[in-house]
């Protein structure tokens, strides 16, 4: 890499020597000028000579694409974790509002699971507070918990 720098900026500078002595023997006036913007477009190719030769894939455009990927995917998993995270904790106080106009002291904890459609959808849920019939019908119906994935801890029969 580095020799083929060198040999650009000494083609460089060759160049611009040659072009140089070319315009000090071409005579003053309109054959000048056309030298001189000949000289220029001349320097111009020398100097963009190296573009269609540069390995673009040696730029680490590739490396940027695969972390950019990389990225996109951690924040989709934070987001999802976040979506379960807020979804668990509202259907959580959706059950406690529930026990609560039963009159019952029910803490709950859900556990979200991803449905079909990519939706984090409740579980299954823990209740501390005690077995409710009605409360587990509710959960059941509403909630779509079936009562093999309720687990109750707490006194029996409360209700």
């Amino acid at each position: 890499m580095m020799e083929h720098v060198r040999q650009w900026l000494s083609s460089i500078v060759v160049v611009s020597l040659l072009l140089s002595v070319v315009q000090s023997l071409v005579p003053k006036g309109s054959l000048r000028r056309v030298a001189s913007f000949l000289s220029g477009l001349v320097l111009l190719a020398v100097l963009l000579e190296p573009l269609p030769k540069l390995d673009l894939e040696g730029l680490e455009l590739r490396g940027l694409q695969e972390e950019t990927e990389k990225v996109r995917r951690q924040l989709e998993a934070e987001q999802e974790t976040a979506l379960k995270a807020g979804i668990a904790e509202q259907t959580e106080a959706y059950i406690s509002d529930k026990a609560a106009a039963l009159g019952l002291t029910v803490q709950a904890r859900v556990e979200t699971r991803t449905g079909e459609d990519g939706v984090p959808l409740p579980w299954s849920a823990d209740m501390e507070g005690g077995y409710a019939e009605e409360l587990a019908q509710w959960i059941e119906a509403e909630l779509d918990i079936p009562r093999e994935r309720q687990v109750w801890h707490g006194r029996e029969g409360e209700s």
